[in-house]
């Protein structure tokens, strides 16, 4: 049993590469350098009340076999339809958003240019070139690696900030009010811990996993592997918050909108506190961390846009997986073209835009895993609907919150 539970891994930790990116290396931080541990409140809830929109999407795959576009089909072609609509709306902007980031800190780490634009080119061929060699497994063990070292690095970080920190840190809860400060809060609950269309993505990377699997994973094993996922990409989140509360709040200083600069303040808050000798170790661990988000993203979205469009309109046609990747990146390389010096108003939109569609997607996710489309052994139980309703009143509130305020 421990071995097969172990042979799961895989799809959880790709949930948790995905995630912890630019929700926690920039969200979470700048939450912490500009409230301290004022939102705190907001992780908890954010994570709690998305919980179960996340987890049915593997439910959903190991009870069914298929991927939640394949539910959402049985649905009706307006589901699916509306889905296309959004997720080729969206997917520019994220895809533009994690590269950026990513970017910055590859211009910090290796130097050998300041051009975000010629860095985001290497970085999606790069990309490019890993999907086309190494597919499904190789994104899988790559990721193992990645989240444990940034785990490692980051749990010594914060214990070492801790340690050295000479105030006394208070951990009153703040509900913003003003228009700036409440536009934040939803930029940082858009992507924390991910956008909901992500459970998506974990849905097709659950289906690629019993692929290369001997066996088919179960019920059981794929929640235990989105659990250990999930959990992670919340203590990530604190782990941030706390970095950006411990070095930055009351320090007078404020984080940079370019990428370059914003990667040097990022870097310069661990190395702040594990000594220069850290440098190399941190900024490796940040940076792949991002790069490892940015192919994720890049792998998701085509591998969504393919299986839907075979969906709807039930052929097979010329738009397959390499057409959206490339399709992607001109996108991409047209909002960067227009974005390059506004990291932060980039990622900021990016991240409202995942908010704002997050109760459709938890609407969907819903009705599909307590609908006639899952077998009834394996709809969830009566608290994890309570808590499903309870999230998609949070996830209104706040996105009617938001379009009231600005």
């Amino acid at each position: 049993m421990k071995k097969s539970i172990l042979q799961s891994f895989g799809p959880g930790l790709l949930f948790a590469g995905a995630a912890i990116g630019v929700s926690h290396l920039v969200q979470s931080t700048r939450a912490g350098a500009d409230f301290g541990f004022g939102l705190l409140w907001a992780l908890l809830l954010v994570h709690l009340f998305k919980y179960p929109f996340f987890q049915f999407g593997p439910r959903y795959t190991a009870a069914t076999g298929e991927t939640l576009l394949d539910g959402y089909r049985k649905m009706g072609k307006p589901v699916l339809a509306v889905y296309y609509i959004l997720n080729f709306v969206t997917m520019f902007t994220i895809q533009a958003a994690v590269t950026i980031v990513t970017a910055g800190l590859a211009s910090k780490l290796f130097g050998f240019t300041n051009n975000l634009v010629i860095w985001s080119s290497i970085l999606l061929v790069i990309s490019i070139l890993i999907l086309i060699i190494g597919k499904y497994k190789l994104l899988d063990n790559l990721m193992k690696f990645i989240v444990i070292v940034l785990a490692i690095s980051s749990i010594f970080a914060v214990l070492v900030a801790i340690f050295n920190s000479k105030e006394t840190f208070e951990i009153t809860q703040i509900l913003p009010t003003g228009t700036i400060e409440i536009t934040f809060l939803i930029a940082f609950l858009g992507w924390m811990p991910a956008p909901v269309d992500v459970s998506i993505w974990h849905s097709i990377w659950s289906v690629e996993k019993n692929k290369t699997s001997i066996s088919r994973t179960t019920p059981k094993e794929a929640i235990f592997d989105f659990n250990v996922g999930y959990i992670g990409t919340l203590f990530m989140g604190v782990c941030f918050i706390a970095l950006g509360a411990l070095v930055m709040f009351k320090s007078g200083e404020t984080f940079s909108n370019k990428g370059y600069e914003f990667a040097s303040q990022l870097i310069q808050l661990y190395t702040k506190n594990l000594g220069n000798f850290s440098y190399i170790f941190i900024a490796v661990a940040a940076f792949t961390t991002m790069f490892s988000t940015t192919i994720t993203t890049l792998d998701a979205s085509p591998r969504a846009m393919t299986i839907s469009t075979k969906l709807l309109f039930d052929q097979k046609t010329i738009f397959n997986y390499w057409f959206w990747i490339v399709f992607l990146l001109i996108g991409t390389f047209i909002i960067l073209k227009f974005f390059i010096g506004d990291m932060g108003f980039l990622v900021k939109l990016a991240t409202i835009l995942s908010f704002l569609t997050a109760p459709f997607y938890a609407i969907l996710n819903y009705l599909l895993i307590t609908g006639k489309h899952t077998p009834k052994e394996h709809h969830p139980t009566f608290f994890l609907k309570l808590l499903s309703l309870m999230g998609i009143f949070f996830l209104i509130a706040f996105s009617i919150w938001f379009l009231t305020s600005i």
